[in-house]
């Protein structure tokens, strides 16, 4: 039984490496790094002139996002959270069987 949950969770890890870039348009996406790291991107963003920026995570980074936009919205008065969206996304593992994974994306506005 435990072999099954370790393989499970193993296929969560290599699809979400698979899944997730680092920055692309004012979107910035979370993976294994560290939330510093995705609060410097955030900021640079901003610095850019972006109005909005979108950190997107998926399984185990939802906290990391989370953390992200706290740290970036305790910083910064003039930065509030925006929206918040939730969903459940169905991606493909590379033995060809579907697999769900939790997914967010916070709105973050200048």
């Amino acid at each position: 039984m435990a072999e099954k949950k370790e393989s499970k969770q193993k296929q969560v890890e290599q699809v979400e490496e698979a899944l997730v870039p680092e920055a692309q348009g004012n979107f910035v996406y979370l993976g294994k790094k560290g939330a510093m790291a995705y609060v410097l991107a955030v900021v640079t963003q901003f610095e850019l002139g972006a109005k909005t920026v979108i950190v997107k995570a998926r399984g185990k980074s939802i906290s990391r996002a989370v953390d992200v936009a706290e740290i970036i919205r305790n910083r910064d008065s003039g930065i509030k959270v925006e929206g918040i969206g939730i969903a459940t996304e169905e991606v493909v593992t590379q033995e060809g069987r579907p697999l769900k994974i939790s997914s967010i994306e916070i709105t973050l506005k200048k």
